[in-house]
């Protein structure tokens, strides 16, 4: 097969137009360098399509190539055959009685010699949808909560404070930042965005005080230290670490000698998560072993895992430290989960909103996990255009197509579970990923990457299936320029829309009116990537741009037009404060039914999370609340809250 055909069954884009209008063709080292970075794609000489997505249950038929007639089929779940037939004609016809699931559908010349085989999923016809109408969510970095009992960084049992204060002001949830797991022992690496998984949480977030057996004397002995990490602007996330992961290891020694009904519970939590847990937590002990090599350099025994391998690794003499890695994520999801029953109990028709990053570090524990759906050897991006004119390269490894559908897509489900399990609401970042990505082969710069088609109608049955298993609602990041009708597809499958007032503008400047807006969207006046309310008003974010050396994408007289184009929309709209509670009051009247409000423009930072293009030379997402949690009630203005939210 040649170069071009093979990158056709792959689904790569021979060539495309990036943001700026060029036109990129794409071959010869660019092409063959992709090409070695993605798996093979299965053959399917008989069935005409890779995987077959049933979302009509009127609708149950299977298209099978010409050479097909007289061949046997099966429709298997795991080891169970659950139907069986022969082929006569063009389609192959389901029983009406199979239900929503992920079944196998396999061809055979004789019984037990499968010919075919490809994925099929019976879907609902669209995604969770909510039983709530118009509310607002509080948009929270966690890491960055104060209080006067946390170790340093926010933590589970302040973002229980935080249900508890919200829920008296009409809240309907709490939206996170991702709580994706990250290298424990690389404190630095402390974007949320770059994750060593996204299967597992960051035990970070752990409140050491609430877990079984938790010493009160050990505590007493370092009170000092726990109250030097709390302060100063920005979180010191090497001395949090140290500090939480010693008191983590002390209550792991105390819990192991007590003899205590907790016990019951965690090995239940083990039972429940099962071969991954197991994976994770060897992964964790083995990587520390071999540091700094990553996993493609460790010894070849462990380069892919092996379930037989991994089992005798566990009951071996590192035993405890594999045990200590799964018993934090025991407490981190208990703790979490909590957190999701009390917004429960206090009545928020959301509850927790997660967000969840649209790829996972290369060297890390899901790339490892699952090497042929994740391609680590290229990075997920996005070619030039007008605000990044080299292009960007996130330094994410992404999902494949081959990959996921030669596993019947049990990898995406996984990470969907991973965060749907806890909330009412997830995010996933660059939906548009769904569709395609754009990847950028390793060492390449961002302008020699190139598209990749992805199995969007499969994908998102996967998330009809899981969305309404967890009842729980999935929003799509789909800012930015997106294929036409793209939108229109994610809406029919129940996919909301994510909806940033600063881009809602026409092309005079003029900012959209509140009938303009999705109904079934999260509508928010920034994000963590843009300026904070108080820092677009005072043009702050553009200093602060221009002082790092990079180029803000506007001038101020761009950004002072901007503002008054945000005045006159009110004053059109006859809301009389210029401020974020006017700002609030706008979004409050869409017909959207998610306004997620953020606490750093509530209490009027001025500074954003990130900046995206920077690393070091900005504080990103290290930055702390600069209010006590028990203070926001008398930061805030709450009579001017309530009335900008009225009509929710």
């Amino acid at each position: 097969m040649d170069v071009q055909s093979k990158a056709r069954d792959l689904g790569i884009d021979l060539e495309f137009v990036d943001g700026q209008g060029h036109r990129h063709v794409v071959n010869g080292e660019r092409l063959r360098a992709v090409l070695d970075g993605l798996p093979s794609p299965s053959r399917h000489p008989y069935l005409k399509q890779p995987v077959v997505v049933v979302a009509d249950a009127d609708n149950r038929r299977v298209p099978v190539g010409s050479g097909a007639n007289g061949i046997g089929w099966r429709l298997v779940e795991g080891n169970a055959v659950l139907a069986r037939g022969y082929v006569a004609g063009a389609t192959i016809d389901l029983p009406e009685s199979v239900a929503i699931g992920t079944y196998r559908l396999e061809l055979e010349n004789e019984p037990g010699n499968t010919i075919d085989s490809i994925p099929l999923l019976v879907t609902p016809g669209k995604a969770h949808r909510g039983s709530f109408d118009r509310v607002w969510v509080l948009s929270v970095q966690l890491y960055g909560l104060s209080s006067s009992r946390n170790w340093g960084i926010g933590d589970f049992t302040d973002l229980a404070a935080l249900i508890e204060l919200s829920a008296d002001w009409g809240c309907a949830g709490i939206g996170l930042n991702p709580l994706h797991a990250l290298f424990d022992d690389r404190p630095l690496e402390c974007s949320p965005y770059a994750p060593n998984s996204r299967l597992f949480l960051n035990p970070l977030y752990i409140d050491p005080e609430r877990l079984p057996d938790f010493s009160r004397a050990w505590l007493a002995q370092h009170r000092e230290r726990r109250d030097q990490v709390r302060h100063g602007e920005l979180i010191d996330y090497a001395a949090v670490a140290e500090l939480k992961f010693a008191a983590l290891r002390h209550a792991f020694e105390a819990f192991n000698t007590a003899d205590t009904s907790a016990r019951i519970g965690f090995e239940a939590f083990r039972r429940e998560r099962g071969g991954l847990l197991q994976r994770f937590a060897c992964f964790e002990v083995l990587r520390r072993q071999f540091a700094p090599l990553p996993w493609w350099q460790w010894p070849e025994e462990w380069r892919r895992p092996d379930d037989a391998r991994i089992q005798a690794f566990r009951n071996g003499p590192r035993r405890a430290e594999i045990e200590f890695v799964e018993f934090m994520q025991w407490c981190a999801a208990f703790q979490l989960q909590s957190c999701a029953d009390l917004a429960a109990e206090r009545g928020m028709a959301v509850g927790l909103y997660l967000d969840v990053a649209v790829g996972v570090q290369p060297g890390g524990f899901d790339a490892w996990n699952e090497q042929n759906a994740i391609s680590r050897g290229l990075s997920v991006g996005a070619p030039p255009d007008q605000l990044n004119t080299a292009g960007q390269d996130w330094g994410l490894a992404g999902f494949n197509a081959a990959g996921l559908e030669a596993s019947g897509f049990a990898p995406f489900r996984e990470m969907l579970r991973a965060s749907m399990r806890f909330a009412g609401a997830i995010r996933l970042d660059h939906v548009l990923g769904l569709n395609r990505l754009y990847l950028i082969p390793s060492g390449a710069p961002p302008r020699d990457g190139v598209y990749v088609e992805m199995p969007l109608e499969a994908l998102l049955g996967v998330i009809a299936q899981e969305s309404v298993g967890q009842r729980c609602i999935t929003i799509g990041e789909d800012l930015g320029t997106v294929p036409d009708g793209f939108r229109d597809v994610l809406a029919e499958w129940g996919v909301w829309s994510y909806k940033v007032m600063m881009f809602e503008r026409g092309h005079d400047g003029a900012f959209a009116g509140p009938s303009s807006y999705a109904a079934n969207a999260l509508v928010t006046f920034n994000t963590h990537d843009l300026a904070s309310f108080a820092g677009w008003q005072s043009h702050f974010d553009l200093r602060v741009k221009r002082e790092l050396g990079l180029d803000p994408g506007e001038t101020d007289e761009m950004r002072a037009h901007a503002c008054r184009a945000f005045e006159w929309k009110l004053g059109e709209e006859h809301i009389a404060p210029r401020d974020f509670y006017g700002a609030i009051e706008f979004l409050a009247r869409t017909p959207s039914r998610i306004l997620a409000i953020a606490l750093d423009d509530l209490v009027g930072s001025k500074d954003q999370p990130n900046i995206p293009g920077t690393m070091n030379e900005h504080p990103n997402w290290r930055r702390r609340l600069p209010v006590d949690l028990n203070d926001l009630g008398r930061c805030i203005d709450l009579g001017a809250l309530r009335h900008a939210l009225r009509d929710r």
